[in-house]
């Protein structure tokens, strides 16, 4: 199982569950170090008169080396609350400042998944009782999934004070810490015109829709720059030529909304679905 991240109770009422949290997911991401070229150092002989030239030496192969950053003593925190002008802030006053990692995630209420918008999540998280928890999990678990509810709490944990929704997922609980309202940037979310949509287009554009509709299955859709990327590196690292990209296809200016509907009912096609895995052919035969 992986490494937990935080360990504690889980409370509700006077019920305490002892439980921890490991991370649901995480970024695969290639990472690359920074270098810089090294030139190479000239070599003076001295020749005799009588001594034939030599050949042009081969050009040599470029030579890098990583960048050392800045030594950790010599660089400070400082908040720019004008042009070139900073609040100088010491660590050691912000450590007192610090959440400090609290033992307890305390259930505040219970609200309808659906009431709280997806954009408020910030990382998710498996929740796992410990051995002295199982039955008080299990019973917090199948009552909030009888009753299509999940729960608000709030906990301290890395350094910041976190609100989490504790939802049930399909075996057992999942957190996700919430980013805060003020957090939300709503000022920015762009407002639809509808009133601009008429009754016709609607239509055609709820068939096309309809025909696109297919069940969630997240293993269909790969990281498909990661993937070009890795395929970039291995070339390089093999002395093979690295393929061009082709030129993106440029899409057709849309000069009515109505002939593009139509032509898209007629091109469109079922999502494909995802090729089962060995495993589960295997299991299910």
């Amino acid at each position: 199982m992986a490494t937990s991240v935080w360990k504690g109770h889980l409370s509700f009422g006077l019920v305490s569950i002892p439980v921890r949290l490991f991370k649901a997911a995480r970024a695969e991401k290639i990472s690359f170090r920074q270098l810089r070229k090294v030139e190479p150092q000239p070599i003076h002989e001295v020749k005799r008169v009588d001594q034939d030239p030599e050949p042009e030496p081969e050009s040599e192969p470029e030579t890098y080396a990583p960048v050392h950053q800045v030594p950790r003593t010599d660089v400070v925190k400082g908040f720019e609350y004008e042009k070139d002008h900073f609040a100088v802030i010491k660590n050691e006053e912000l450590k007192q400042i610090e959440a400090k990692t609290g033992t307890e995630m305390q259930i505040l209420e219970f609200v309808q998944l659906a009431e709280i918008d997806p954009i408020y999540f910030e990382t998710s998280y498996y929740m796992a009782p410990d051995d002295a928890g199982q039955k008080a999990y299990a019973l917090l678990f199948q009552t909030m999934r009888d009753a299509g509810s999940v729960a608000l709490a709030e906990v301290a944990m890395h350094r910041r004070e976190h609100v989490v929704v504790v939802r049930p997922g399909e075996h057992g609980l999942i957190a996700h810490t919430m980013f805060y309202a003020n957090e939300i940037r709503a000022d920015q979310e762009y407002r639809a015109d509808t009133s601009q949509v008429n009754a016709k287009e609607l239509q055609l554009a709820k068939q096309l829709v309809g025909s696109l509709a297919a069940p969630f299955e997240p293993a269909k859709y790969k990281d498909k720059y990661r993937e070009k990327l890795q395929a970039m590196i291995d070339a390089r690292v093999q002395g093979r030529e690295i393929a061009e990209e082709p030129p993106a296809r440029k899409a057709a200016e849309v000069v009515d909304i109505m002939d593009a509907l139509r032509n898209s009912l007629k091109m469109a096609k079922k999502p494909v679905a995802s090729v089962p895995s060995k495993r589960k052919r295997a299991s299910g035969s």
